[in-house]
């Protein structure tokens, strides 16, 4: 059964709908947090009788509604928040919002840490802001490219994140190079491990390419050849004393003539039927054969064959450092 498509645009009132719960879940942060400030601030024993002189009803209400009954009311709160890790899963499969139906407690790890009772954890809710922004950008309502921070937050992201990849590229090109220059047999293992069992596949490739070179430069070239074969025959029987005497008797330069015309078909005619031969199978398996020797012989390695093939390739990943070397963010930035 085939899977349902993503939506790739939810309806507006889907988007308002996470937006306004998203709304309420910053509420209940902020509200939650508040009161775990307060709380804490409520048992320090100065502020707890500085609160006790200044609001006595205040005071009183507060320690025996809510102190009494913290524990009880955070865990409301931490209820809110596991129905909305649980709830906002439910909606994100629903969506097909993700590759995987397991992925969303992953991407959303902060609303998963959020849930538990910690106010150092319940702060990663606040994280939450950060979707919430994207979905009202997405929606058009704000524009956060315009934002100073935005672009500012931008610019240092980007050149943060080119810097660590090319240190990241630079390191892993290092390496290479130590690899390649430490190894002994490089060469031999390429050719081994690589070539050899796709030599067969190289070689077919290698004649069919030539084939299909020599063909189409043929057909582009047919009137050039076929003038230059008359030319060549026109020539040599002209230089050609025995046709010089021919010309002195009677006819003779008819006779040449037809002579003339008669060998240049002949020729065109030859390298015409060599050309169209070029795409019969005994042509393509005297290709093959012939390349098949020709690569045997590229294959054999010395010593001084592999130390080339070593530097080329050290040189090759050098020229790769330079280039992620060079700072792009300058470019861009500067």
């Amino acid at each position: 059964m085939p899977a349902r498509e993503r939506y790739p645009h939810l309806p507006k009132t889907v988007e308002y709908a996470h937006i306004g719960w998203d709304f309420f879940i910053l509420a209940a942060v902020i509200i939650n947090l508040s009161l775990l400030l307060f709380d804490s601030l409520f048992l320090i024993e100065p502020i707890n009788n500085t609160i006790a002189n200044l609001t006595p009803a205040f005071h009183a209400f507060y320690d025996t509604v809510i102190h009494s009954r913290f524990i009880t009311i955070d865990l409301f709160f931490v209820g809110i928040f596991i129905a909305d890790v649980l709830l906002g899963w439910m909606v994100a499969i629903a969506e097909r919002r993700y590759h995987r139906w397991f992925f969303y407690p992953f991407v959303n790890w902060y609303d998963v840490l959020g849930c538990i009772p910690l106010s150092g954890f319940r702060l990663l809710r606040v994280l939450r802001v950060v979707s919430l922004l994207n979905r009202l950008h997405r929606l058009r309502l704000i524009d956060m490219t315009r934002w100073s921070s935005y672009r500012f937050l931008a610019k240092y992201y980007d050149i943060l994140l080119e810097e660590l990849s090319n240190r990241i590229a630079l390191r892993l090109l290092s390496n290479v190079q130590e690899q390649v220059t430490a190894s002994d047999s490089l060469t031999e293992r390429v050719i081994d491990r690589v070539i050899l069992p796709r030599k067969t596949q190289l070689i077919h490739e290698i004649s069919q390419r030539l084939e299909a070179t020599v063909g189409q430069s043929y057909q582009q070239n047919r009137i050039a050849i076929m003038a230059s074969i008359d030319d060549l025959v026109s020539r040599t029987l002209r230089e050609s004393p025995e046709i010089q005497k021919l010309h002195r008797l009677p006819m003779g330069k008819t006779a040449s003539n037809a002579m003339q015309a008669s060998l240049s078909g002949v020729a065109q005619r030859l390298v015409d039927e060599l050309a169209q031969g070029i795409h019969s199978t005994e042509f393509r398996q005297l290709v093959e054969r012939t390349a098949e020797t020709g690569f045997n012989s590229w294959l054999t390695v010395d010593e001084t064959s592999a130390h080339v093939t070593e530097q080329v390739l050290y040189d090759i990943l050098e020229m790769l450092k330079e280039q992620i070397r060079h700072q792009g963010w300058k470019d861009r930035y500067e």
